[in-house]
């Protein structure tokens, strides 16, 4: 399905540093739970990613992703998911997370 360039310009993917993963053993998949940095205007949001056969969590410390920054909130069993990070899906679901190349401001927009 072909979208428009005005329907693209209302998806908001934004950079984020990951400074805080939490185990999600309420999820009914694996998961676990993140704390994501995305700069002075848009702050902090926290979201439930199923990454756990690619990721460790010692591995996601620090490390800046995508993620789509104005979805509406998403209530995943007891927790409030506030963004959505973008991966590349696998034949397994195994989950390859998008990050930018290079080091880059938290918060700068992906267009």
């Amino acid at each position: 399905m072909e979208i428009s360039w005005r329907d693209f310009e209302k998806v908001e993917m934004r950079v984020g540093t990951i400074i805080e993963v939490n185990e999600f053993p309420e999820a009914r998949k694996p998961a676990y739970k993140l704390k994501i940095d995305f700069g002075k205007h848009i702050g902090f949001k926290k979201t439930s990613a199923q990454i756990t056969k690619n990721y460790k969590p010692k591995d996601l410390l620090g490390k800046q992703v995508i993620a789509v920054v104005n979805f509406p909130d998403k209530q995943i069993a007891n927790f409030m998911s506030e963004c959505l990070v973008m991966g590349a899906v696998g034949d397994h679901n195994d989950i390859t997370l998008i990050e930018p190349g290079l080091h880059v401001e938290n918060g700068l927009r992906i267009g």
